[in-house]
């Protein structure tokens, strides 16, 4: 059915609701009514789960339609291992409480009805599940149990809160501790637990990489590309055709690089620089990746379903096959490549007076690492500075810049949480060596700065030509959080000064500013950072809060992200003239569901990423029970107090660890407090710790008091 018959379908059922006249109605006396053939029964159930999830009609009990009660919503169900979940619904800031009385057999990741509820739970919402409308979960991966005459998987994921029961007969002949992927049968109810069949066997819990498979299985990472993908990419050229160069600005000759880590293999950005009195001359070129993967293609269709490249702790899994993202399409020293260049003339106080976007082909000079730009700006290492000599006088030019650039989005107001992050040494079956965070540097900064700029400036570009586009959106905080926030912060001396219920970002990063280097400042960042949204692919311009600009895209890496991709063919399309009449319509029709798509893939990404960091540091952490550790309380809840080390690993006292007192959580302080002593545990307050236990497959580290 195509989109305007769809959303035709829509608005009819949504006008026939509204009479009581004709509803309540079931889906055979609707699809009458509407005369639907019954070849096109199945697209008009599409119609109707649409309508069921925008909460736009509701379900009787007995399986009718109807128009909706606001009482009703339909979400996600994220379910909790005690028993009780939540409901995540599309366009609401705060997900609604599920007490365990009212989950009414819903799993996790179900599609659900609910019913809203007087009350709430803390500062939530109450809500009922009234119907599962969809399961979400087909397949789960945990580690198997033998049993005498059947067998049962422990979930992986620790918000399934029941084992799954797996007949003798389905077990595929799994022993006891492997782990396994599950298909469901059943998903249980009151009296039964989820049934189910062994698809796969992983292999021993304690084998080599299953750990990792394990994960990647359970965020259903695709690991493989289908034949038909690989024959494309095979077919791909080794080397730039004279004829695709044709047309092209030539840059083979400005002197440029790329700067990246010791270890990346795909190069998509590269960068030039040259001063012309108080004017620099900023070119960032992105690898023409869109020449080589065209539109409705199989090549175009996987990196579309993945959306993005997945960097887990061991393994890259990438969106493009190995023959584009490490071959053509990346920017290796030497070589002639294509490119989408964003040429750009700064003043020196960081304002872009003028810019080009044009289809290039550039031949980069030097493959370059952030260690080895670092070494010749902040440590001046003479053998460094020696081997690139022609290049250091660039570099220094570079660092002048990038520094009037974050010193411009400074002013305005631009937030920078600077978290520490972590690299994980593995040995070469994959075990961890060392734990060590990794710190941003000049170079890091440098290519950060310079990817800022482009994309702000392509943003800006397509949103005055008011052609169809994907931008990279971060949505104004929530006045109710942003108001909580600041309660809290009144207890410590600080405050954000809001007009008309609105906060300006420039107000959050005068906070951050007043509370570098003080106890309380990774408690107040954890705490900022909570209170804002999540960033997100959306095809309306609405701005970057964080960033505290109205443009912003990604335009800098179309290997790994598919929204770049997209935006590089509408590009390209606008400077050849093409994009006009059909092409505005297709655009205009196929990229909202490309800008939710990638919101999606981006931040199962994000997950596997973080379960792959955590299983690692645990496994590490196994290898140092009993040893005793200074670190900082990172988190508070009502279970128990978390703890971050130096080495950015975490783990948890739990609550009834916490010696000589009845310690509880009063949450509007964010305070474990005890009963009888008044004894308080905060946020940000340095804590002597011993490592006490640590349960591998689910990342948790046990720590007590010492």
């Amino acid at each position: 059915m195509n989109k305007e018959l769809f959303e035709k379908r829509k608005k009819l059922i949504c006008e026939l609701v509204e009479d009581d006249l004709y509803v309540p109605m079931k889906e055979k006396e609707l699809a009458v009514f509407m005369q639907v053939s019954s070849d096109d029964r199945e697209e008009f159930r599409k119609v109707l789960s649409a309508l069921l999830q925008e909460g736009k009609i509701q379900l009787t009990a007995k399986g009718k339609y109807m128009k909706a009660d606001n009482r009703f919503l339909t979400g996600t169900f994220i379910s909790n291992a005690r028993g009780f979940g939540f409901v995540e619904i599309e366009g609401r800031e705060e997900d609604l409480y599920i007490p365990e009385d009212m989950v009414n057999n819903a799993f996790h990741q179900d599609r659900v009805q609910v019913e809203l509820l007087p009350g709430k739970r803390g500062r939530r919402q109450e809500a009922v599940v009234r119907k599962i409308l969809e399961h979400g979960i087909r397949q789960i991966v945990g580690t198997y149990e033998q049993s005498a005459n059947f067998g049962f998987v422990i979930p992986d994921n620790g918000k399934i809160a029941s084992d799954i029961f797996i007949p003798k007969e389905c077990s595929k002949g799994a022993l006891d501790g492997h782990k396994v992927v599950v298909e469901l049968t059943s998903y249980g109810d009151e009296r039964h637990k989820p049934e189910g069949k062994v698809v796969e066997i992983l292999g021993s819990i304690n084998d080599p990489g299953v750990d990792i498979m394990s994960i990647i299985r359970n965020f259903d990472l695709p690991t493989e590309f289908g034949e038909k993908v690989m024959n494309q990419a095979g077919r791909v050229p080794d080397e730039v055709h004279e004829a695709d160069m044709a047309g092209r600005m030539d840059l083979r000759d400005v002197q440029m690089v790329t700067i990246d880590g010791e270890d990346a293999k795909d190069l998509d950005d590269a960068v030039s620089l040259s001063k012309d009195g108080g004017f620099y001359h900023l070119g960032v070129h992105i690898a023409d990746v869109s020449n080589y993967v065209q539109e409705n293609s199989a090549l175009d269709w996987e990196a579309l379903e993945r959306g993005t490249s997945v960097y887990l702790v061991d393994r890259v899994i990438p969106m493009l096959p190995p023959k584009l993202s490490n071959g053509i399409c990346s920017l290796n020293q030497g070589v002639d490549r294509l490119s989408l260049s964003c040429l750009m003339t700064i003043d020196d106080k960081g304002n872009v007076v003028d810019y080009q976007i044009a289809e290039t082909v550039i031949c980069v000079d030097r493959r370059m690492t952030y260690t080895s730009v670092k070494k010749i700006l902040e440590d001046h290492d003479e053998s460094e500075c020696r081997e690139y000599e022609e290049l250091v006088p660039m570099f220094e030019q570079m660092a002048e810049l990038a520094a009037i650039l974050r010193r411009k989005r400074h002013v305005r107001g631009s937030i920078d949480f600077d978290f520490p992050e972590s690299k994980i040494i593995l040995d070469e079956e994959g075990r961890p060596l060392e734990i060590k965070p990794y710190e941003r540097n000049v170079a890091t900064k440098i290519i950060e700065d310079f990817m800022l700029i482009a994309n702000e400036t392509v943003a800006q570009h397509f949103f005055w030509l008011e052609l169809p586009f994907v931008y990279r959106t971060h949505d104004n905080p929530d006045a109710e959080k942003i108001m909580q926030l600041s309660t809290f912060l009144n207890n410590y001396g600080y405050h954000i000064k809001m007009s008309q219920d609105e906060v300006h970002p420039k107000e959050i990063q005068k906070l951050l500013d007043k509370i570098e280097g003080t106890p309380e400042e990774m408690l107040i960042n954890r705490l900022t950072l909570r209170s804002l949204k999540r960033a997100k692919y959306t095809t309306e311009c609405s701005g970057h809060f964080g960033l505290a600009c109205k443009y912003y895209c990604h335009f800098t890496s179309p290997i790994r992200r598919y929204p770049d991709l997209q935006i590089h063919r509408i590009i390209k399309e606008q400077l050849r003239g093409r994009l006009q009449g059909k092409r505005i319509e297709h655009y205009q029709s196929k990229l909202p569901e490309v800008a939710k798509h990638s919101s999606e893939t981006e931040r199962r990404a994000d997950e596997a990423e973080r379960e792959t960091d955590k299983l690692k540091k645990s496994e590490y952490m196994a290898n140092h029970i009993g040893e005793i550790y200074e670190g900082v309380i990172s988190g508070i809840t009502s279970w128990g107090i978390y703890v971050e080390l130096p080495n950015t690993v975490e783990g948890m006292i739990h609550v009834s660890k916490l010696p000589g007192d009845y310690f509880y959580y009063d949450e509007n302080s964010y305070e474990m407090i005890g009963q009888d002593t008044g004894k308080k545990y905060v946020l940000g307050e340095q804590i002597k710790i011993r490592v006490d236990g640590v349960e591998r497959f689910t990342g948790t580290i046990d720590f007590s008091v010492f």
